[in-house]
Parts: structure tokens; C-alpha cells; sequence
């Protein structure tokens, strides 16, 4: 069989695709786009509260802390004020007072030589405020006071505020995103129960498991916080930008020469953690691809004492993931580095030339802290953009495997089931499997190695037919094209002369009951694994397949009887009692057509009697192919067909068969 396991790991990801692959999450989105319409909607309200915490405190500051009040004294005090222009000294600034308030008026009685008065108002430089005593300068600036407390409190509000809107903002994302993960895993799961067993020969199992786990789960951001949070950043930057060239243009400009390099760096580490992510995946695939085999295998590990070389391949798997994961580290680590020093930079520029404006006058004290908060808010939603562009990588390069295998079509339902209906087939011409036929069947699981040559034969209703032949003659193959676990390369396998892949394969299957030679359980209980294939089944019709398939012994000497439960895939129990409840599970839906592939090749003497003994109560009237390694299960069929090397040699009943003297007959005699 194929063993391609990389059959699309290789594939590159690029832009183009990058958009595609976008497109094609659109619809899993859909169903919830009220959602993402309101958290875009809280996502405008949290950026504006954003950018008003920055500007309460430039108000506070200017009108209330240190007010931009009377930069030079009244015109009442002119000699003064030339005195001082004639020096060329600095204007003074001077705080206003309202003589209306009875308490200032008190004040400045105290204080007659600091105090200028021009009515309505008095004057004292901020430099002769020092001369007040405590008291005295809070009633003077109770005002001030009353503006800081509001705004202090205003302040507080706004953070409220913005927690609440956040946390409705993250209930509404997660949910939103937990829905669409949910829709995706049963996507995928649902997928993956359809498709044939050629694409469970390409594809480990811990793979799979990837992909339905680890690769759903990396969506989960993407949904969650990349969608509407880059519409935050984006907002966040035009306002903020919007803000800072209102506060000051000149100054906003100087501080935007460092925006160029940084889009230009965080496009080229964007760039480079698109591979890293890319191998990330795939490298924890095939660690869950070992670990699954690891598990699976561990009696053959042991007993061949394979545990050192079976780490070393572990340990080689583990460490090109963390040389992965450290690339990955190594980019973040100069990336964000780089952009905090490009940061830093800004605002070097901005306390400098900012300062310089207080320093002269140009520039308001509250102005340059409130252009200082904006700058630091300004480059984190250039970081958080850099950042979510490499979680969207990340969740690309899932997505990218997960809609390989959705992409796969090797699915054999529902396409049947459409290609039936545009066939005009009826459902009720398929009542009753009266005819199986083979028509010049090849077959392989390899291109030009042939498993099976044109195999022709046909079977009818109420017959026993057995397939005999060496191991590798292809027996179990011509069960698995009947059950349309593949289709044949040529030629036709047809059920009342419709060819099968115009048949629903539900109704076919629910007709159809197979024991494998190596018999699979669920974990659970004996009942539960009995009715799997027919929960409808009554108490009575349950004792009954239980007896008829010699059940009944073995289930009454467990404690628990039929509700003991049994450990992944039955290992608590023997292989010849996992057998029989296999054989009770497969009657218990009462099927037309019974199919035993090796059904007692690893079943003792006592047991296979037994075995023997159910089907001749089980299968009157039924059509039964068995696939026989040991050719006693052969005997009392109908008629028995010869395999080898993928090609009919001999075809007739066991008594027939022996006479010829044959290849059938060489095959006994080795047996005997």
C-alpha cells in the first residue's frame, strides 16, 4: 500500500494563497457575523475611551494643575512690564483670581504686596504662590481642586467603562470563536469518518489528530482576536494620529520619521516566521504521529527491545521542533527589541523638542504628557499588528492542512448518493440483495501494481461462497471493493445489476455485517459493543444473538455480565472472546449479506467450533462470503473461489476442489 504520508505537507504558502485560505474561513464566520458587527461596534467604544484617557489628562493638567492663565501681567502695572521687557527676562506667569470669592479677598488682605490687582480679577505669579500657606493656597485654587477631582474621577469612569466594554468585548469573541471551532471540528470529524481507507494508508493517525485538535485550536485566535483587533489598531493609529497633528502638527510630523522602518521591519519578520510557523506544524504532527505509533506498538517495543532507537527518533522529531520554536523565539526576540527601540527613539524626540516648547512657551505642560501617552499608545498597535500577523500565519499555516483534507475527494458519501439520484436509481429496486456480481475487476493500491486481475464470479441470494488462497492472493481486498472501501480500477462489482457506486452506501452497509480477522472494540461496555450496529435491538432479540453466537457462557462469568466494560479496543479481554462478541455485534443488525474475513485465524479449536456452530444458526437464508486462511471454514460452502496472486485459478465446491488435485487440494494438504 501507498505509504506517501507527506502527500501535502510540501506545499508552499504564499500571499495569494495566504487571501484564499481567508476566503475560505469566511464562511465558518458567517453564521456568527452579528456577533462580529457587535464586537466591532464595542471595538470603536474601547478605542475612543483610549484616546480620551490621554486627553483628561492633557485638561487636567493645562486648566487645572498648571493653568495657561495670564502669561504676562495686566496692562494696569505698564512700567513694571516694560522694566521687564527691557531686560529681556522671561514673561512671568500668573495665576487669576476672581475678587467676587470673600475668601481671596481675605487672602490677598494678608498679602497686599504679591497680589495685583484689576478688576474683576487679581494676579500672583506662580512663582509668589510658594508664599501662601497651605490653607491659604487651597482656598485660593479650591477651584483647581474641584477640576482635578472631577477629572480624577471622570478618569476612573472612563477605565470602568472601557473594562466593561472589553469584557463584553472578549465574552462575545470567545463565544463567537468557540462556535466556529466547534463547526470546524465537526467539519473536519465528519469529513474524515467519509473518506475510503485508501486515505487512512496515506495518513497516520496522529496526523489526523493534529489536524482535528491542535490545528482547529490555532483558529481560535485568529477569530478571537485578530479579526476585530486589527480594526482596533487601525482605529487606535488614525486617531491617535488624527489627535497628535491636532495637539501639534510640527511635533506629530517630527515623530512620525521613525514610522517608515518600523512597517518596513515588521514586514520583513513577518515575513520570516511564515516558514517557521509552517514547520512548527509540521513538526508537531510527527511528534503526534510518533507518540500515537509509540502507544500502538508498545508490546513490540518492548519485546524487541526497540525503546533506545524508538526515543532517538523521538528525540531527533522533539529537537527539530524546538530548533523550530527557537528560530521562531530569535525573531520576537530582535523583532520586538528593535520596534521598542525605534520607540524610544520617538520619544526621545518628543521630550526634547516637546520640553524645549515648554521651556519657551510654544508648548503646554499637559500637551507633552498627553503627546508622551499617545506616542507609547501609537506603537503598540504597530506591535500588536506585527504580532497578529504572525498569529494569522500561524493559523494559516493550519488552516492550510486542515483544508487539504477537506479538499480530499476520495470521499465515497454523500457523491454516491448524488450520483445515484442523477442515475435515476430507486431505492426500492434495493429491497433485498438478490445477485452480487463481479465484472472484470482490477485492482490496486499501488498504479501498475496489481493487487487483483480481472476477477469475474457472481453470487446469489441465500448462497455461501468462500475465497480461499495463500496470504497476499488478494482475499481481502475483493471484501473491501464489495464494501466499497475502494473502488475498483476497472471493471464493475454490481448488486442486482447496478454497479455499487450507484447504490446508496448507507442502505448497501446497513444490509451488509463483517467480522474481521482481527476483530476492533470500542471502549465500553459488552452490550454497548453488541448493539452498536443496531441500538433498536429488543432484550429479547439481545439473548437471543447472544446465544445463537455462543455468547452466553463467556459473558456470564464476567462480574458485571453484560455492563462490564471494556479497555481500548477489548485488550482486557481475550482475543477469542473479542471474536465472538464481534461475530454477536455483526448479527445483531440482522443483516442479508455476512461476511467473514479470516474470522477464526486466531481462534482456538474449542472456540472455532463454537464459531461454526453460531453461523449455522445465523447465516439460513443468508448470503455469506467467507475468507478462509484455515480452509475448515471452507468446507460447507456452496462453493469456494481459488486466489492467487490476485487472479481466480480455481473455482468449485470443497469435494470438487479435492478431486481436481490442484492448488486447493496442495493448499489442504499443507494444512493437514
Amino acid at each position: 500500500m501507498q505509504t506517501d504520508f507527506g502527500y501535502f505537507e510540501e506545499k508552499k504558502l504564499g500571499k495569494k494563497y495566504d487571501l484564499k485560505i481567508l476566503k475560505r474561513l469566511y464562511p465558518f464566520a458567517m453564521p456568527h457575523k452579528l456577533l462580529f458587527v457587535c464586537s466591532i461596534f464595542l471595538i470603536v467604544l474601547i478605542t475612543l475611551l483610549d484616546l480620551a484617557l490621554p486627553f483628561v489628562t492633557k485638561i487636567a493638567i493645562d486648566r487645572y494643575i498648571v493653568p495657561e492663565i495670564s502669561l504676562h501681567k495686566p496692562s494696569g502695572h505698564n512700567m513694571e512690564y516694560s522694566h521687564d521687557m527691557q531686560n529681556s527676562k522671561p514673561e512671568k506667569r500668573y495665576y487669576r483670581a476672581n475678587l467676587n470669592d470673600a475668601g481671596i479677598n481675605k487672602i490677598i488682605s494678608s498679602h497686599p504686596q504679591i497680589f495685583l490687582i484689576e478688576e474683576p480679577f487679581a494676579f500672583i505669579s506662580f512663582e509668589n504662590l510658594s508664599k501662601l500657606s497651605k490653607e491659604e493656597l487651597a482656598l485660593l485654587r479650591k477651584k483647581d481642586l474641584w477640576g482635578i477631582g472631577f477629572f480624577s474621577s471622570a478618569f476612573i469612569i472612563i477605565v470602568m467603562l472601557n473594562f466593561a466594554l472589553a469584557f463584553a468585548h472578549t465574552i462575545i469573541m470567545e463565544y463567537a470563536g468557540q462556535k466556529i471551532m466547534h463547526d470546524l471540528r465537526v467539519r473536519m470529524f465528519t469529513h474524515i469518518q467519509s473518506l475510503n481507507l485508501s486515505f487512512f494508508n496515506r495518513n497516520p493517525v496522529g496526523r489526523l489528530v493534529t489536524r482535528v485538535t491542535n490545528d482547529v485550536q490555532n483558529m481560535h485566535e485568529l477569530f478571537t482576536s485578530v479579526l476585530t483587533f486589527v480594526f482596533k489598531d487601525i482605529f487606535l493609529l488614525a486617531g491617535i494620529a488624527i489627535v497628535l497633528l491636532k495637539i501639534n502638527t510640527r511635533l506629530a510630523l517630527l515623530s512620525f520619521i521613525v514610522l517608515p522602518p518600523v512597517f518596513i521591519i515588521s514586514i520583513y519578520f513577518s515575513s520570516k516566521s511564515r516558514d517557521v510557523f509552517r514547520i512548527l506544524r509540521l513538526k508537531t504532527a510527527e511528534i503526534n504521529t510518533n507518540f500515537s505509533e509509540t502507544i500502538e506498538g508498545i508490546k513490540i517495543l518492548q519485546l524487541f527491545l526497540h525503546e533506545k532507537e524508538n526515543f532517538k527518533k523521538f528525540a531527533k522529531l522533539n529537537h527539530e521542533h524546538y530548533n523550530a520554536g527557537m528560530s521562531q523565539t530569535h525573531i520576537f526576540a530582535v523583532f520586538m527589541p528593535v520596534i521598542e527601540l525605534l520607540g524610544a527613539f520617538a520619544l526621545a524626540l518628543i521630550i526634547y523638542f516637546g520640553g524645549s516648547g515648554v521651556i519657551t512657551g510654544g508648548m503646554s505642560l499637559g500637551a507633552l504628557v498627553a503627546f508622551i501617552s499617545y506616542i507609547k499608545m501609537f506603537f503598540r498597535p504597530i506591535r500588536d499588528i506585527a504580532e497578529k500577523y504572525n498569529i494569522m500565519q500561524n493559523a494559516i499555516s493550519s488552516a492550510e492542512r486542515m483544508f487539504l483534507i477537506l479538499d480530499t475527494k476520495n470521499s465515497l458519501t454523500p457523491e454516491n448518493i448524488q450520483t445515484a439520484e442523477k442515475s435515476g436509481f430507486q431505492e426500492d429496486l434495493f429491497e433485498k440483495i438478490e445477485l452480487i456480481e463481479f465484472n472484470g475487476v482490477m485492482f490496486n493500491y499501488i498504479k501498475d501494481e496489481a493487487v487483483l486481475k480481472n476477477i469475474s464470479f457472481k453470487i446469489h441470494s441465500g448462497e455461501t461462497m468462500a475465497v480461499a488462497g495463500p496470504t497476499g492472493s488478494g482475499k481481502t481486498s475483493l471484501v473491501n471493493l464489495l464494501l466499497r472501501f475502494y473502488n475498483p480500477v476497472s471493471g464493475a462489482v454490481l448488486i442486482n445489476g447496478i454497479d455499487i457506486k450507484n447504490i446508496n452506501i448507507e442502505k448497501l452497509r446497513s444490509k451488509t455485517a463483517l467480522v474481521t480477522q482481527d476483530p476492533f472494540l470500542f471502549s465500553g461496555t459488552i452490550r454497548e459493543n453488541i448493539i452498536f450496529g443496531n441500538r433498536n435491538i429488543s432484550e429479547k432479540k439481545l439473548a437471543e444473538v447472544i446465544e445463537a453466537s455462543n455468547c452466553t457462557h463467556m459473558i456470564e462469568k464476567l462480574p458485571r455480565g453484560l455492563a462490564t466494560r471494556l479497555g481500548e479496543g477489548g485488550e482486557s479481554i481475550s482475543s477469542g472472546e473479542k471474536q465472538l462478541i464481534s461475530i454477536a455485534r455483526a448479527f445483531a443488525r440482522n443483516p442479508e449479506l455476512i461476511i467473514l474475513d479470516e474470522a477464526t485465524s486466531y481462534i482456538d479449536s474449542e472456540t472455532e467450533i463454537k464459531i461454526q456452530e453460531a453461523l449455522s444458526n445465523l447465516t439460513g437464508g443468508k448470503t455469506s462470503i467467507i475468507v478462509a486462511h484455515r480452509l475448515s471454514t471452507a468446507r460447507s460452502a456452496d462453493r469456494i473461489i481459488v486466489l492467487n496472486k490476485g487472479k481466480i485459478i480455481e473455482s468449485g465446491s470443497h469435494l470438487n476442489l479435492m478431486e481436481q488435485k490442484g492448488f486447493y487440494f496442495r493448499l489442504n494438504q499443507l494444512q493437514i
